[in-house]
């Protein structure tokens, strides 16, 4: 393709660089990632994509996977791209990777029918298991800004996360045999199990939307002896987020004390934070993408993503990193979906993203960064 500086590091990333245009004088750099692996919470090998004209109805794949008629309703008369039921498509992130790759096609071809600022793109190998940005190389990126393109549906837009911490919960209990256990054992499994039915209904991913937090169990394992159960806290606001993080806390003392002989500890561990706060010093980085949009014909669907991007991380380092729609929908699902206009569409505002950002003369400022992140 002949893009510069191409590099693949010991961790698996990808870099290459997209040199400005040669009428183009700005002085930014805009960085475009997207993540190469895809999600483990279904089937993704041998994936056999199938494309659809579609013009109304359900779309029925294999196995009795259906694509209900609601979901696809702004969709009549376009082609859609599924997988064949037996796996999920993997749009999330390869519609982002394939817009990329497409939009650097163009400017290396013919750098100067789709002027630009200097590019620099960036694949991540782990997102889906959130260690591709546990220690982001900022200075390798080389941005002035940055956008993930591993958003949604057609005009998405997401400037906010949540604010992430892990929990550990270990229950010990005490084990001996069960014939002799009267009054004796304390079965760890069992107080676990109540800990777990004590956590707020209203407060969980399945009772919640739009900007509420929840708590979240996502696996346990163990023996009367000892159980753990690792959990997910998530809220939009820092206070929002202690307050889950005690609600936790006050569930667990009072179980260990309506449990004499068990001991129940709560670790937590620091995930990621809202990058709102930092990318709102910026709000240029924003109104260009959103400018962007609109000179694709796009109407701009601004929204808190209930959950994290590339962009949580990179942003507390320094980088403000928005995420941009690349079109799929149903992620991480056997359902996934990628309407081929609304991936077109995603590439018409790459071509436009970058063009702006060149014809700005003035540097970005630096973001304020807080002394502690944590």
């Amino acid at each position: 393709m002949g893009a510069h500086e191409v590099v693949v590091n010991d961790r698996a990333w990808v870099y290459a660089t997209i040199p400005a245009s040669p009428s183009v004088h700005s002085c930014r750099t805009v960085a475009l990632l997207a993540h190469l692996d895809t999600s483990p919470e279904a089937p993704s090998t041998n994936v056999r994509p199938q494309l659809h004209d579609y013009a109304d109805g359900d779309i029925v794949l294999k196995d009795g996977i259906v694509i209900p008629a609601a979901q696809l309703a702004a969709y009549k008369n376009q082609r859609i791209i599924t997988s064949d039921g037996t796996t999920l498509l993997g749009a999330d992130d390869k519609a982002g990777m394939a817009a990329i790759m497409e939009m650097a096609a163009h400017l290396l071809r013919e750098p100067e029918k789709y002027p630009h600022c200097r590019v620099r793109v960036c694949f991540t190998p782990d997102e889906e298991i959130g260690h591709e940005l546990e220690k982001p190389d900022v200075e390798a990126l080389g941005a002035n800004c940055a956008y993930t393109v591993d958003g949604g549906k057609l005009g998405e837009f997401e400037d906010e996360t949540f604010n992430a911490w892990a929990a550990t919960v270990t229950v010990k209990g005490f084990n001996c045999h069960p014939g002799t256990a009267l009054n004796v054992m304390v079965n760890a499994m069992r107080v676990a199990g109540e800990f777990l039915a004590m956590l707020p209904k209203d407060a969980s991913p399945e009772t919640t939307c739009n900007r509420q937090g929840f708590i979240h169990p996502v696996s346990m394992e163990g023996d009367p002896a000892q159980a753990t159960i690792k959990m997910i806290i998530r809220d939009f606001d820092l206070e929002g987020v202690e307050r889950l993080k005690d609600r936790v806390r006050a569930i667990a003392d009072s179980v260990e004390r309506r449990h004499p002989g068990s001991h129940i500890a709560v670790n937590y561990r620091f995930q990621y934070q809202n990058m709102k706060p930092l990318i709102d010093q910026v709000p240029e980085v924003c109104d260009i993408a959103l400018e962007a949009m609109r000179c694709a014909n796009v109407v701009p669907i601004p929204q808190p993503v209930r959950g994290g991007t590339d962009g949580s991380k990179l942003t507390v380092m320094g980088i403000p990193t928005p995420n941009l729609f690349a079109g799929g929908e149903n992620f991480h699902s056997k359902t996934e979906f990628l309407p081929v206009a609304s991936l077109e569409h995603c590439l018409q505002v790459l071509l436009h993203l970058v063009r702006l950002h060149g014809e700005r003369s003035t540097p970005l400022p630096a973001l304020v960064l807080p002394a502690h992140t944590e």
